[in-house]
């Protein structure tokens, strides 16, 4: 009967703490979880004796935390903290292993091949005693603890030989009358009891686990007659000399790899770990020791992995990884001679190179490796090949070796476009424009953006943390930069590129610096604007558009190329971009501007003011480099306090600066609750510029006349005269009062 964790206190067993030898205050302290209950009963069927079930051994052995041992080991101890806990216990013929420290589980059953009398458990290994041998078993509290120390175990990053392995017996030693064992730091202490008569001829083994270089210490002489007590001190092996033994022995499966192979490799992994997690104990130079023995041994279960048909092939790569072996070092290991001409590769080999091939792009393969890897994909997974040949590790494939393996693709059962693409990519390699002209008219341009958003490597690689632009995407840039853009803005609705990395993408390839802008950018952040990208922070995108267009129109800076898109093209397309309104197109056409682009930036920024999701108080700040003095400045100046509901304030500055678009602007802004400014802002301010004279006199003349008319027709007779200026000209305002009392009769 089995009880685990909570549920073993239905034992029906009660703990009761005693405070013998403590005070009473530090019992509070203390008190009773219930872990682990356990009953054993005899096997009638065999006759079982009432010994055979008489539990010894119960021991409890924590591991703590590698990273928080100190170089100051006085100190260390203190600064331990607990990282697993487990317990052991044995009967005679059978010993249980137990993790108890999140949860009570069961780890390892260890059968002894004879009745054991005490046994010891230790990181490394579980050392037991017999009447006449010391047995040695591998333990699995380093796989455990391993796991509670570290998250990324059992990913792709990192691996760890499990905790169910079968354990093994390393080896069992020849002592007579052994009665008791211990055990501190590197030594097993045996006291034994035996008749000298009985002690048979001892003989050595080649291959010792346990050395006896402290040879035993006599407490006393026995007489011939009497037995003699002898206490052993036995230095158990180096973890680094036994993994090397192990390792020697797996040699002999090096021509084909095996369970057995990866069982024992996986035992002296585990022994490596087992000693690292035990730091305390561990002089500096052993541990850079065994540390090199760890990153060898990750190597050799790599290998194992690699060259396996398992369904654990996937292993090769964590393993590999913490190997610290190049890519190159790991396909110089392979064994590429072929005796019948066809060669298999096993599916951890190709897992682990399709993954290197992604995650570490800055280590290039030299051209003779990189056609193995080609060669290696064609036989094994064919339709991964286009993907390979855009790894930046693949940079000094030969053009032509790459080439005529696509060729040999058969494209019926994938993307026929990422071959084309690749094929396009691979021909500018050669230098052969023709070939690539044909691949890439082969294809529409949305399935020329869906092959870009398959393989992002055709376009966009990363070396040293870098984004670096493919010769591919240098040579669209030129020649078809409306399907540049419209790929990265695939990329980025896909989730294969983000913001930064899309804007830092267009700066490196246009070759501006981080402050400067290139057009092409421009063209990206508009066609952001289009999509209505949901990801995309609208306010921040509509900033860096205004912004630029700014800037521009500040330094009359024209774009470095030709924008994709015309102001009219966005309006039509974009629900951002409104209708400019009609007024300000009379305000800017007093000026005669020769760039056309400079009057591309003005429309457009005129365009997003004027649309319905732009927040005019953010921007405002930023107009002052836009400067009042120039007609695209007034005209953006107006704008935006227009859509701030500052009417007055516009009013003085059309009437100051363009009078011809006032009754425009009035026509257009001045409606419903603001139509109230008609007469009570707009008729008064002409009046006063018409008494004023100057220049101007006709357009005012003009302007007063319109708003008279507007006036006439909004308010009654008598509302009306009292807006009408007091010494004004009776026969000029005449008409308008003819037309005012017609329509409403005075009463």
């Amino acid at each position: 009967m089995e009880l685990l964790g909570e549920k073993s206190e239905q034992s029906g067993i009660s703990v009761t703490l005693e405070s013998t030898g403590l005070d009473d205050e530090k019992i509070n302290y203390f008190h009773v979880q219930h872990l682990l209950y356990r009953r054993f009963a005899p096997d009638i069927s065999s006759y079982a004796l009432s010994d055979d079930i008489k539990l010894h051994s119960l021991q409890l052995l924590p591991i703590y935390q590698t990273g928080s041992l100190t170089s100051d080991r006085k100190n260390s101890s203190q600064e331990k903290e607990l990282l697993s806990l487990f317990c052991f216990f044995s009967l005679p013929h059978v010993g249980y292993l137990y993790m108890v420290v999140k949860s009570v589980e069961l780890m390892s059953i260890y059968q002894y091949p004879e009745r054991s009398q005490q046994a010891v458990l230790t990181p490394q290994f579980l050392h037991v005693i017999t009447s006449n041998n010391l047995q040695c078993f591998t333990v699995r509290c380093s796989a455990a603890a391993a796991r509670e120390e570290d998250p990324y175990l059992d990913s792709t990053l990192k691996a760890c030989p499990p905790v169910s392995m079968d354990v093994c017996a390393l080896r069992i030693q020849l002592f007579i009358g052994l009665k008791a064992i211990c055990h501190f730091k590197n030594h097993i202490i045996l006291l034994t009891k035996a008749d000298p008569e009985a002690i048979p001829e001892r003989r050595e083994s080649p291959k010792k686990l346990l050395s006896r270089k402290g040879t035993s210490v006599k407490l006393k002489t026995p007489p011939v007659a009497e037995a003699g007590w002898n206490l052993y001190i036995v230095n158990t092996i180096s973890p680094v000399q036994l993994y090397k033994e192990m390792v020697d022995y797996s040699n002999t499966y090096k021509t084909a790899k095996t369970q057995s192979c990866i069982h024992l490799l996986s035992e002296a992994h585990l022994l490596v770990r087992a000693a690292l997690m035990d730091g305390s104990q561990l002089e500096p130079g052993e541990k850079a020791e065994l540390l090199d023995a760890f990153k060898e041994s990750c190597g050799h279960l790599g290998d194992c992995y690699s060259r396996l048909d398992t369904q654990y092939s996937h292993l090769a790569l964590p393993y590999y990884k913490m190997s610290g072996l190049s890519m190159a070092e790991v396909l110089a290991r392979m064994d590429w001679a072929v005796e019948d001409g066809s060669q298999k590769y096993e599916r951890g080999l190709i897992f682990y190179i399709n993954h290197s091939l992604y995650e570490n792009p800055d280590e290039e393969l030299n051209e003779e490796l990189a056609a193995k890897v080609v060669q290696m994909f064609h036989v094994a997974e064919p339709k991964q090949l286009p993907h390979i040949l855009c790894s930046p590790s693949m940079k000094n494939i030969n053009p032509l070796t790459a080439m005529s393996y696509l060729r040999k693709l058969d494209t019926s059962g994938f993307s026929s476009v990422l071959v084309t693409l690749t094929k396009a990519a691979v021909a500018l390699k050669m230098g052969d424009l023709d070939m690539h002209r044909n691949e890439m008219k082969s294809h529409s341009e949305m399935k020329l953006v869906c092959g870009f958003i398959l393989e992002p490597r055709l376009l966009i690689q990363q070396k040293k943390g870098q984004i670096v632009p493919t010769e591919l995407a240098v040579h669209l840039k030129e020649t078809q930069p409306g399907l540049l853009v419209a790929s990265v803005l695939g990329l980025q609705k896909n989730n294969k590129i983000g913001i930064e990395e899309a804007d830092s993408f267009f700066k490196v390839l246009c070759g501006k610096d981080e402050d400067t802008i290139p057009q092409l950018l421009v063209d990206f952040w508009e066609a952001q604007l289009v999509a209505c990208l949901p990801d995309v922070l609208l306010q921040e995108l509509l900033f860096k558009l205004t912004s630029q267009y700014i800037w521009r129109l500040s330094k009359r800076q024209t774009p470095d190329t030709t924008p994709l898109r015309t102001s009219e093209d966005l309006i039509n397309a974009c629900s951002h971009y409104g209708l400019i309104y009609p007024w300000v197109n009379v305000l800017i056409s007093s000026d005669s501007l020769a760039d056309k682009n400079y009057t591309e930036d003005l429309s457009k920024l005129q365009s997003l003011i004027c649309g319905p999701s732009f927040d005019i108080a953010s921007i405002v700040p930023f107009l002052e480099p836009l400067s009042e003095d120039t007609v695209a400045g007034l005209s953006v100046q107006v704008l935006c306090r227009t859509r701030l509901k500052e009417y007055e304030q516009c009013i003085d500055t059309l009437l100051e600066r363009c009078p011809e678009a006032i009754i425009p602007y009035a026509n257009h802004e001045l409606k419903e609750e603001t139509r109230i400014l008609w007469w009570k802002k707009l008729l008064p301010e002409l009046c006063q510029r018409i008494k004023c004279g100057g220049e101007k006199y006709q357009l005012y003349l003009s302007s007063l006349k319109e708003t008279l008319s507007i006036v006439a027709v909004e308010l009654e007779l008598r509302d009306f005269l009292n807006v009408l200026p007091e010494d004004g000209t009776a026969a000029f305002f005449l008409p308008y009062l003819l037309y005012c009392s017609r329509k409403k009769p005075l009463t």
